[in-house]
């Protein structure tokens, strides 16, 4: 199997005047997703002359989209479109598998990331007992003073002898390194200098198809890569699956990224590939299960690159509808993706729908707050599927008959909605949603509405109880019971704050309040419950009425 130095590959990418065009990255490769101590873990092994697996490579005169390597890493983001050619014909070597490696020696020797340089201790490499890391690397300024910190391209490339090279980087250190540090520094520069330039170091073997006895074309490659990549840093579904769609629809990794930068907001959701491409084969007919076998079928494929935009603008209008209508405006309250893939199923088939009915409020909102989709939930969107196309709509008594025949329901027990529920859960955003939905209208907010503790963590923690065990004092209320439902609320940030809530004790501010507040808010109307020394009566009673209030709005079962 031929070889090169780690030197000589790099050498070669981006590098149109290299042998066949240089070293570039074809489309089907998913994105760099090392991290800093992977590659230091990497050099490290180079320094102890470990063996590298060998890389997969791929010469090419075949039509295909491919990109170069990232040179400048910048909080570990990558504009995937700025990196793609535009000479899809020419001659090109591309790589298949090692793509992990080659990009972080790439990085180490000609690059950086956040504008650091990988740089070697020098002094670093003696052996210890049991050592996971002997030769140390890190990315460092280079600018500033990083003694015995050395920038590792400086050492490779320089051309100098180990000891001018060490006088040159560290002028102002050398003479005051005693004769073992000076002989260890010298000994680590020669090591980095011999190893990054060992012809044999990395091992790769080379797929021709510009000769006639080698006719593999583009899907058979995609085959080649999928099975080369199977050890290493395992490709995970999405990867596969992108990569097969890849082969029809070229820009298939740009356009969804673009478009999940988009509809996450700021990483305000979580929307992922596996979801657009579960979401896309569903709303194509070819059911729920997230199959990488799907893909393989060129009409599938088809049918997703071209139909995307449609696929996009429906899941789009689902999204910006729950957010405008809901008080679920993050991942945080949106507690099952797979919620959502009926209702943009309903908005792609029979647009218009959604906007004019109730299903946020009656089906979604419940559905989530149930756990509906918990489990196995592909046949119950199947079934839901199959239930708005033979209907060609929403028929809610309908969803919910099918919802129950699969042992799901759109209500939960008492015992799951006072004791599942509390603060920084994704079920309280839920419930409050239904809760408050009807009568809280988000555009009245200056900022998001924001859950409260309605006696404040900090007085409750300040509640002390003896302990006759030890005669000491401990705290009465434990995170449980100071966080649970009972005790939290919905406020619009001007009113849970500073010169309003915030300022007063719970029964000065509870005094304030209309008869109407406190209808709204389930508290008890009873002031002596209002004081600190009467929490647990509080919380008795407050509790009665979330549950009155919650079979008002038929979440909770008949049966206990």
């Amino acid at each position: 199997m031929p070889s090169k130095s780690i030197r000589s590959m790099i050498k070669e990418i981006n590098n149109p005047d290299a042998d066949g065009n240089g070293l570039w990255l074809p489309n089907i490769q998913r994105q760099f997703v090392w991290n800093q101590d992977q590659i230091a873990r990497l050099c490290d092994s180079v320094m102890r002359r470990y063996p590298l697996s060998s890389m997969l490579l791929w010469r090419t005169n075949e039509q295909i989209k491919y990109r170069s390597f990232i040179q400048n890493l910048n909080d570990g983001k990558v504009d995937l479109k700025s990196h793609y050619q535009h000479n899809p014909n020419k001659l090109k070597r591309l790589v298949l598998d090692g793509q992990q490696r080659l990009q972080s020696f790439y990085l180490a020797l000609q690059g950086c990331i956040d504008g650091k340089v990988l740089h070697l201790n020098v002094l670093s490499g003696e052996q210890t007992g049991s050592e996971e890391i002997r030769y140390q690397f890190e990315f460092k300024i280079s600018s500033e003073h990083n003694w015995p910190w050395l920038p590792l391209a400086k050492i490779i490339y320089s051309g100098s002898l180990p000891e001018d090279l060490l006088s040159d980087l560290a002028k102002d250190e050398v003479s005051e390194l005693n004769d073992t540090q000076r002989r260890q520094a010298i000994r680590n520069l020669s090591l980095a200098q011999r190893e990054f330039s060992n012809d044999s170091v990395l091992l790769y073997h080379e797929i021709d198809s510009t000769q006639d006895d080698n006719p593999l074309k583009f899907e058979d490659v995609v085959e080649v890569f999928i099975r080369a990549n199977s050890g290493g840093t395992k490709l995970n579904k999405s990867d596969l699956m992108i990569t097969l769609l890849s082969t029809e629809w070229e820009d298939a990794d740009i356009v969804f990224e673009e478009f999940l930068d988009k509809i996450n907001d700021n990483e305000r959701f979580q929307f992922s590939r596996d979801f657009l491409i579960k979401l896309s084969t569903t709303l194509l007919g070819y059911n729920a299960k997230y199959d990488v076998d799907k893909l393989r079928d060129d009409k599938v494929r088809k049918e997703i690159s071209e139909n995307w935009p449609d696929i996009a603008e429906a899941l789009l209008f689902v999204k910006d509808e729950i957010v405008s209508k809901t008080y679920i405006r993050s991942h945080k309250a949106l507690t099952s993706y797979n919620a959502l893939i009926p209702l943009v199923y309903l908005q792609y088939h029979f647009p218009g729908q959604l906007a004019k009915s109730k299903i946020l409020h009656e089906y979604f909102v419940p559905a989530l707050f149930a756990g509906v989709f918990s489990g196995q939930a592909d046949s119950i969107i199947d079934k839901m599927v199959k239930s708005i196309r033979e209907n060609e709509g929403f028929n809610l008594k309908k969803v919910k008959s099918m919802i129950e025949s699969s042992n799901k329901y759109l209500y939960v027990s008492e015992n799951h909605l006072l004791y599942s529920c509390g603060y920084g859960s994704g079920n309280i955003h839920l419930l409050f949603n239904m809760w408050y939905g009807r009568d809280y209208k988000s555009s009245g907010f200056q900022h998001e509405p924001q859950i409260d503790h309605i006696f404040a963590r900090s007085i409750l923690k300040e509640q002390k109880i003896l302990n006759e065990a030890t005669g000491r004092e401990v705290q009465r209320f434990g995170a449980w019971e100071i966080n649970q439902l009972a005790n939290c609320m919905l406020l619009p940030a001007h009113q849970n704050g500073a010169g309003d809530k915030g300022d007063k004790s719970v029964d000065r501010w509870l005094a304030e309040q209309s008869e109407e507040f406190l209808d709204l808010h389930c508290i008890p109307k009873m002031k002596t419950l209002w004081k600190v020394e009467n929490y647990e009566r509080f919380i008795d009673k407050r509790q009665q009425l979330i549950i009155q209030r919650c079979e008002e709005l038929g979440l909770l079962s008949s049966e206990e």
